[in-house]
């Protein structure tokens, strides 16, 4: 059980894929001992954690410093993330990722109450939890949806447009493939320098109240993966059919968070996905961008737990002691 530099403990477990590949989950124990953690927290309602492609844990500690008081929070590592291993066989497409989050998924019920947990997804991680939702949706209680779309962005809707959008991004991508190894040290001296920050602030995909020190943590993790597991999973994502369809099959409580000021999920896409669902509850938050679950932790927290609690499928904050 480690903390590392996250302001939380975690106890990591390992699901083995079938081509032999090893998927790292973390349990968030709080303050527990490690012998008692997974035992104490077994009976407690389940949240599962689904990042970004790239993106750090670190990304999840307002959410997991208010779930972990009341709840039994997991996130876990896609290939080539944090402690997961690199794809065996080199596949980084989408479906592979489905398949861990059902593995995981499932292995996280053995270990607690049988029951399926709530997914929360932010990103890429929306597109994994809906086809997780269309191929096993009793797998899928509840879900929130952040900052991600059924698609990947439009190239023809960047503010230099891309003609031919998807179908041309996606031959660039292959086309620009063997190139990434060369490329990879000088991206990684931007990502070290100390340009990183004011660059991310400038272009606008950073707000004021980003987090210098979580944006740098981000950085480095970027840093440390594989580029080309990374590159590999751009290709994954940009040469995956869109999921709009799974939208109106949806029959469980859903929220959808945006965040204002997103210029890699515009304010549009989201409305999009609320369009189609015009049950699921609407957040949207103000003076955020694509980090907002760290520019906005506090309030995406709070929005979670009140969406849970609003639901019955959670608890409301636990009365404090003294």
């Amino acid at each position: 059980m480690v903390k590392g530099n996250m302001p939380y403990l975690r106890l990591t477990r390992f699901v083995t894929a079938p081509d032999g590949t090893r998927v790292a989950y973390h349990t968030h124990v709080g303050n527990a001992p490690e012998s008692e953690a997974e035992p104490a927290l077994a009976a407690r309602p389940s949240v599962l954690l689904t990042n970004g492609i790239g993106t750090s844990e670190n990304f999840w500690r307002y959410l997991v410093a208010d779930l972990e008081q009341d709840h039994r929070v997991v996130h876990w590592d896609y290939r080539g993330h944090g402690r997961s291993q690199l794809s065996v066989n080199g596949d980084y497409a989408l479906r592979v990722h489905v398949d861990d989050l059902e593995r995981v998924t499932e292995e996280m019920m053995v270990r607690g109450d049988g029951r399926p947990p709530h997914h929360v997804a932010f990103s890429m991680g929306v597109r994994v939890v809906l086809e997780l939702y269309r191929r096993r949706p009793e797998l899928v209680p509840a879900m929130t949806l952040i900052a991600g779309s059924p698609s990947s962005p439009d190239p023809s809707a960047w503010f230099i447009p891309l003609p031919g959008g998807h179908s041309t991004l996606g031959r660039a991508l292959k086309t620009l493939t063997p190139l990434v190894p060369r490329v990879a040290p000088l991206v990684h001296q931007v990502l070290a320098s100390r340009l990183a920050y004011p660059l991310g602030r400038v272009s606008g995909l950073l707000r004021a109240r980003a987090p210098r020190a979580d944006i740098l943590e981000f950085m480095l993790a970027l840093r440390r993966m594989d580029p080309q597991a990374f590159w590999m999973m751009m290709r994954g994502l940009v040469d995956c059919p869109p999921c709009w369809d799974v939208l109106q099959e949806i029959r469980v409580p859903t929220q959808i968070i945006a965040a204002k000021n997103d210029l890699l999920i515009p304010l549009r896409e989201m409305e999009r996905m609320r369009e189609r669902m015009p049950a699921a509850e609407w957040v949207v938050v103000d003076d955020a961008g694509h980090a907002g679950l760290v520019e906005a932790g506090t309030e995406i927290a709070e929005s979670v737990r009140a969406f849970r609690q609003k639901c019955g499928v959670g608890p409301a904050y636990p009365v404090m002691t003294h």
